[in-house]
């Protein structure tokens, strides 16, 4: 019997362990508010990678003449992120359109949208965690629009001969 006791001990020790060593290896499930902040900063980290990468003679090509250029888009895009910073902190907002008249070239599209995501990820940042928790609006809408909107930019590089930077190789193993 007590040969069995310590045959029975030896693998039970082993398992404890692996479980020990396994669990350490685990990450936390992000909290609500760490997920919305994580993925809000990925679509726009994205979406700016672009607005620096396309070309800068390419920023009025329209995948059909009724839409938007890319220049357009992206101002559209910055739009979202205007909305969300003033809504986050509660103003009374509209959804109002940036003119894209306003940013003629690529210098001032880019500096357009890394302004809009500074202000908005300031905003995003002063938001409580439970607060963010409790309502993820106006951050989930937001990030949807703009989701959905890089897809379509995906279609501006693919439609022009470009690889979109998140296909490339160098990119692959994110």
């Amino acid at each position: 019997m007590h040969t069995i006791a310590k045959f029975i001990a030896v693998p039970s020790s082993l398992i404890l362990l692996f479980v020990a060593l396994t669990a350490q290896g685990t990450k936390p499930t992000p909290t609500t508010a760490q997920s919305v902040r994580r993925h809000f900063a990925s679509v726009n980290r994205k979406v700016l990678t672009m607005v620096k990468d396309f070309p800068e003679d390419k920023y009025d090509f329209r995948l059909k003449p009724e839409m938007r250029s890319f220049n357009e888009l992206i101002v559209h895009i910055a739009s979202g992120n205007v909305y969300a910073a003033k809504a986050g902190r509660g103003e009374k907002v509209n959804w109002d359109e940036l003119d894209p008249k306003n940013y003629a070239n690529k210098a001032a599209v880019v500096a357009l949208m890394e302004k809009s995501i500074a202000d908005a990820d300031a905003t995003l940042k002063s938001v409580s965690d439970d607060a963010l928790a409790k309502n993820a609006e106006p951050w989930l809408g937001v990030m949807e629009h703009s989701a959905e909107h890089y897809g379509l930019l995906v279609g501006y590089y693919r439609a022009n001969g470009l690889v979109p930077p998140e296909s490339r190789p160098s990119n692959a193993s994110r």
